[in-house]
């Protein structure tokens, strides 16, 4: 939504003072919209593979919805953590084996909808849950583990916003290639009359104006709205980390939820006083 509030901010700065003194007229120059669109569109593909191609394609629509990672969310999750790692500290870690091994017909993990419908997380933090229950490795290497995980899933998340930046970077530079084409254009024909001659280098220094309008004003900030997305979904992760690790430090359920809780940004943090009364609440459902 902000997105495109922003793009009608941006739209009438520069769009609508423009037709306050000039011809919106002399900005329509089809040629040349296609041309910068042509070229734009060749860079993007001669610079990814079909995956790559895909993931972008399928990233970009999201900077259009608001983000499932809240508050409500998180205390799902710390909920979710505290009740599995509370049945491993009554039963003992082999009580969870059949939790791990089929999550969606988990007795625990069911009760949180919004947590198991994200197939990565599920299986991050089943996967080191089974890790654990084979208690073959000890915290530090399953910490360096994680990170090694985390800063994977974080590298690849963020590569559609790369390439969006970097289309963001090259298409000023395709608007120069269209006026360049442009001038060409009014060299060929410089015995025609002033103004004849006017409206082509008019409609040559178009390709550049449209070039950077749309680079900045358009496509920058979605490779923007992409980041932050990225950096905002590696938190559920990071939390994730805190709360197991603290785990296998010996520290109760109670406590490793609370190293969780401290990792998340203040937006979507829920008080000390939020989250023990919300496991109080659960207790018994």
């Amino acid at each position: 939504m902000f997105l495109l509030v922003g793009y009608v901010i941006i739209l009438a700065s520069s769009i609508g003072t423009y037709a306050v003194h000039g011809s919106l007229a002399a900005l329509w120059v089809p040629l040349e919209y296609i041309a910068i669109i042509g070229l734009t569109i060749g860079y993007f593909v001669a610079s990814n593979s079909p995956g790559n191609l895909k993931s972008v394609l399928k990233a970009v629509p999201t900077v259009l919805k608001g983000s499932h990672l809240n508050k409500a969310l998180y205390m799902d999750l710390l909920a979710m953590l505290y009740e599995i790692l509370s049945k491993v500290r009554k039963e003992g870690l082999m009580s969870i084996e059949g939790d791990i091994e089929n999550p969606e017909a988990s007795p625990v993990f069911s009760k949180y909808p919004s947590i198991t419908h994200d197939h990565h997380v599920m299986e991050f933090i089943s996967d080191y849950l089974r890790m654990m229950v084979g208690g073959n490795l000890n915290a530090f290497e399953i910490e360096n583990l994680m990170d090694i995980e985390i800063e994977t899933h974080h590298n690849e998340a963020h590569f559609p916003a790369h390439m969006v930046q970097a289309i963001g970077g090259a298409v000023p530079a395709m608007g120069i290639v269209v006026a360049v084409m442009g001038v060409v254009n009014v060299m060929g024909s410089v015995g025609e009359p002033p103004a004849v001659l006017g409206k082509m280098i008019g409609g040559a220094l178009v390709g550049t104006f449209l070039g950077i309008l749309v680079s900045y004003g358009f496509v920058e900030p979605v490779a923007n709205q992409l980041n932050a997305k990225c950096e905002e979904g590696s938190k559920i992760y990071a939390c994730i980390k805190a709360v197991l690790l603290a785990s296998m430090n010996g520290y109760a359920p109670q406590v490793a939820v609370e190293f969780g809780r401290k990792t998340l940004y203040s937006h979507d943090r829920p008080t000390f006083a939020e989250l023990e009364e919300d496991l109080k609440g659960r207790k018994g459902k």
